[in-house]
């Protein structure tokens, strides 16, 4: 039998930041074809689709069109569905599973005719900055279709679980080998990453992630100006942004985006790694997926506290809200003696090793295998009478 298809809508390019969709995705493909589209990209001609094979039984999709429109706007339906129909023709293809990123997607449901839906909440997106009017209308929409709703960490999952009869909490998790410091080979990126910071004066503290609204930049400021012998190295695209509004110090060093394979050498360099996020509306649902990296490079992790932050790792995490408590926190962890380094260590250690992508891929595979079986009529008592997967496993995963 071949695998089931599941053909995934994001609002994130999968060439974007390294992060949530392409670690799951990449680790269900194989057990079930992946065809991930992405938003559609403006063309001056007529619509194609560009696809990418990523690995076998991955694909990405990138629609081309005339349209202006940004995003899955309404606009570009008609485009979408040529492509799309089209595509699955040629591949003679059926789709069993429709996951959402983004409940703009929502219409596309219709052009794939899944057997169920999935909606993945990464994200409280209507709190973001430029988010589209109607995306809290096509939330609940998206709510009602959906047989079942992943959330990316417990307050989200808070938020959404009285919304829906099958809500999953599914926290962020790490590929712990990939920033394990041992592992680091000599290399391009080893090379690169020394060009970039090894002569910077230490300590080094850095960040690694998207530069947006949810950072808070006069926190970054403050640090540079209360501390000017340390660095700070900031890596990430900057985005919804101005760049000219980004905090200039001598001792602040803005790196822009590095390739996910990278980043392990930039973190072996640092001697904290920070997490200033702003706390606003913007900030008030997410659950940083770099946090278990750092700690899986084995690097003290200083953060404002972030709810889901302080649930999840506020044993390991040193939290700070305000400039002067945050650069005593980092001043803390720098003179930490070593068997309080162990301590922490140990912390985080034991966070890391609960909460992996490998056992979040094989707890969504489960639940998607048992929603589509009961999706489909002929096998409804068969799965009716399935043991249900234990939905209080280790990861926080709650339902």
């Amino acid at each position: 039998m071949p695998p089931p298809v599941l053909v995934v809508f994001s609002h994130l390019r999968w060439s974007f930041v390294y992060q949530r969709p392409q670690h799951l995705m990449s680790r269900l493909a194989g057990r079930w074809r992946v065809l991930f589209v992405e938003e559609p990209v403006r063309c001056d001609g007529p619509a194609f689709l560009e696809v990418r094979d990523i690995a076998p039984m991955l694909q990405v999709l990138v629609p081309h069109t005339p349209v202006a429109a940004p995003g899955f706007h309404d606009d570009q339906l008609a485009s979408l569905q040529t492509l799309l129909d089209t595509h699955l023709l040629i591949e003679h293809l059926h789709v069993d599973v429709a996951w959402l990123y983004t409940p703009m997607a929502l219409p596309l449901v219709k052009i794939a005719q899944p057997a169920c839906v999935a909606y993945d909440c990464m994200d409280e997106l209507t709190a973001f900055k430029d988010a589209p009017r109607q995306l809290r209308q096509r939330e609940s929409a998206l709510l009602k279709r959906a047989a079942i709703v992943f959330t990316g960490g417990p307050s989200l999952y808070e938020a959404k679980h009285d919304l829906h009869s099958h809500v999953i909490c599914l926290p962020s998790a790490v590929d712990a080998e990939h920033f394990d410091p041992t592992r680091l080979q000599p290399g391009p990126h080893a090379t690169e990453a020394d060009r970039l910071q090894g002569d910077l004066p230490r300590p080094l503290l850095g960040f690694f992630g998207v530069i947006d609204e949810r950072l808070d930049a006069s926190l970054i400021a403050a640090i540079a100006d209360a501390r000017p012998e340390w660095s700070i190295a900031m890596v990430g695209p900057v985005v919804k942004i101005d760049p000219a509004s980004l905090p200039q110090r001598p001792n602040l060093h803005w790196l822009g985006m590095q390739p996910y394979e990278r980043l392990p050498y930039l973190l072996a360099g640092w001697d904290v790694a920070l997490m200033p996020f702003a706390r606003n509306e913007s900030t008030r649902f997410i659950s940083p997926t770099k946090t278990l990296e750092y700690m899986a490079g084995g690097k003290p992790v200083v953060s404002t506290p972030i709810t889901d932050v302080v649930s999840l790792y506020g044993d390991a995490v040193e939290l700070a809200d305000e400039p002067q408590e945050f650069v005593l926190a980092c001043e803390r962890v720098l003179a930490e003696t070593a068997a309080a380094r162990a301590h922490r260590a140990a912390a985080m250690a034991d966070c890391v090793v609960r909460h992996t992508w490998n056992d979040s891929a094989d707890t969504v595979h489960v639940l998607l295998s048992q929603a589509l079986r009961l999706a489909q009529p002929a096998n409804m008592s068969e799965a009716l009478s399935s043991e249900s997967m234990p939905l209080a496993a280790a990861g926080g995963l709650r339902s």
